[in-house]
């Protein structure tokens, strides 16, 4: 693991939405990273955190002491962002999709790194979109954005994929990895309701109810795995197209937890059941080998139970970092099927982007002033 003499302090944007929120919460003793701002709408600026929140707090553990008194900052003000931020982790969307590109893309010209959980970038085609247990190599785009954009030595954009995709990608990989190609990929998505955020978790809609249609998740939750898949190039990265993923994604009303259900066909050997669970319970990535802080030790875990992975019972698992994976069987249309679950807000947002942090500075990417 890095050793740093001391922590990088870091803003984090859009602080108190639900995105927000977890960051907080998980930063809140990090061994690498210091939150010492925190910035949101221009409606909560000039307000204690504590103030701004009120009781929109929606964290099982209580707001981090250290963050209760601080001011929140306009996000467009650039003049009262603290001398040693060198690092801003963004969960802030704007309402339209261009505004926060813009964003970002200013934060990165003033000299900061930015890592983003918005989709407004995620296809940008120089700004790189990282799994860290799948394509740490692709920071490697990092200096191409730079020359491309005439940014300053520190300052960057890098992307967290879509929450969607984290449930099952992770498993896919694996098997690719160990040698067998995957040709189709037919996977439904079961939502919880945090992933809508704020809204999400006091819809009268979603009280004992499933919603059939989440906008624009199926066309994240198809095309977002090319480009993590793909391949950095001089000009950008270039998708993956060895692979067909086809999604339908649905709310359902469980709070944290996204669940997918998945059917494969490989497109030559086919692995048996017993060596797809040995693949997947042996595998292990850059975060693992580097021991970083917020690495689950095992990224896959299987169950044999049948009724296994549920949300209540499995997505906290290795601080909620974890891909549980059940259900393992021979399918009819496809070669196989099976259900796999992660922590929403936690590996498919604030967990998965400071994972990507640590990523970020283990490479010499990111780096205290």
């Amino acid at each position: 693991m890095h050793q740093l003499k001391n922590k990088i302090a870091v803003s984090v944007l859009g602080a108190t939405g639900m995105v927000g929120q977890n960051y907080l919460r998980l930063l809140e003793n990090h061994p690498w990273f210091q939150v010492v701002d925190v910035a949101a709408s221009p409606r909560s600026a000039g307000k204690t955190y504590a103030k701004a929140v009120g009781k929109n707090w929606f964290m099982k553990s209580d707001i981090p002491n250290k963050i209760k008194e601080l001011i929140v900052r306009d996000v467009n003000d650039f003049e009262k962002i603290p001398k040693n931020v060198s690092c801003v982790f963004s969960a802030i969307e704007l309402s339209e999709k261009e505004d926060t590109r813009n964003l970002e893309f200013k934060y990165a010209k003033a000299d900061y790194a930015l890592i983003s959980n918005s989709s407004a970038n995620r296809f940008t085609n120089d700004v790189p979109m990282i799994i860290p247990e799948i394509n740490p190599e692709h920071t490697g785009i990092i200096p191409i954005q730079r020359s491309n954009r005439n940014l300053p030595e520190n300052g960057f954009i890098a992307a967290k994929p879509n929450c969607s995709i984290q449930s099952y990608l992770v498993t896919l990989y694996a098997l690719e990895k160990a040698g067998f190609p995957i040709k189709h990929v037919q996977v439904t998505t079961l939502q919880a309701i945090s992933g809508a955020g704020q809204a999400g978790l006091t819809s009268e809609e979603m009280r004992e109810n499933v919603v059939p249609f989440i906008g624009g998740e199926e066309e994240k939750t198809e095309k977002e795995p090319l480009k993590i898949l793909g391949k950095v190039t001089e000009n950008g990265i270039q998708n993956y197209n060895q692979i067909e993923i086809s999604a339908l994604c649905t709310r359902v009303p469980v709070v944290d937890g996204h669940t997918a259900v998945v059917h494969v066909t490989f497109k030559e050997n086919i692995p048996s059941l017993e060596q797809i669970k040995s693949i997947w319970t042996d595998f292990k990535g850059i975060p693992q080998h580097q021991n970083l802080p917020m690495a689950p030790k095992r990224p896959i875990i299987y169950f044999e139970e049948e009724n296994r992975p549920q949300p209540k019972r499995d997505c906290d698992l290795e601080k909620g970092m974890a891909v549980s994976a059940g259900r393992l069987a021979d399918a009819k249309f496809f070669d196989i099927r099976y259900v796999s679950l992660s922590h929403n807000t936690v590996r498919g947002a604030a967990g998965g982007a400071i994972l990507l942090g640590e990523l970020l500075v283990n490479q010499g990417y990111i780096h205290g002033k």
